[in-house]
């Protein structure tokens, strides 16, 4: 009788652990769960490195309207790559939609989420899917390795001078009031 219910465990255990691996959703709603309890909180503190220039970096949105990161001087640019089959961009969307609901009418604060597949279809699907209020971008041109080097997802924050003043690979919590704090300070920074 022990050998069966330890191997019932054993097999229980096994099949959880891959849906964790094998189901994004599943993966997505773990990670999410970390976030929750501290987990995956973001450093703020990253030095400001300029970049050559934003001039030049441009992005499409799905009304074919062209951002170019050098005309968004004097703002703060929050800039997220991401992808619907990204498990760890999956659990941070909740996070990164709360921050953007709430900065979304500040003239001073741009926010571009690039779809790293660049399927405005998939994407605009998935955010309506899950109720999220952000606008989807796709690349338009190359991007410096400073900027995104191709891991997902990445989240950069630009200052109103087009400086890099946040860059994070991997899941954050971006609903952190460590954020807010900092797009604040970063917004009211002439």
């Amino acid at each position: 009788m022990k050998f069966i219910r330890k191997n019932i465990f054993n097999a229980l255990f096994i099949i959880i652990l891959l849906v964790i691996v094998l189901v994004p959703d599943a993966k997505a709603f773990l990670i999410k769960g970390l976030m929750e309890i501290g987990f995956y909180s973001p450093k703020v503190e990253n030095p400001k490195e300029i970049v050559t220039s934003l001039n030049g970096i441009q992005f499409k949105d799905i009304n074919g309207n062209v951002i170019d990161l050098g005309d968004l001087k004097g703002k703060v640019i929050f800039l997220n790559f991401w992808a619907t089959w990204c498990p760890p961009c999956r659990a941070e969307m909740p996070s990164i939609n709360k921050l953007y609901t709430q900065f979304k009418d500040d003239k001073h604060i741009v926010f571009i989420f690039a779809d790293a597949d660049g399927d405005f279809a998939k994407s605009g699907k998935f955010m309506a899917d899950h109720k999220y209020a952000m606008p989807v971008c796709k690349v338009e041109s190359e991007i410096p390795e400073k900027v995104f080097a191709g891991a997902l997802p990445t989240t950069v924050i630009f200052d109103k001078q087009g400086r890099l003043s946040f860059r994070h690979e991997g899941v954050a919590n971006y609903a952190d009031k460590k954020i807010v704090d900092f797009l604040n300070k970063l917004k009211n920074t002439k």
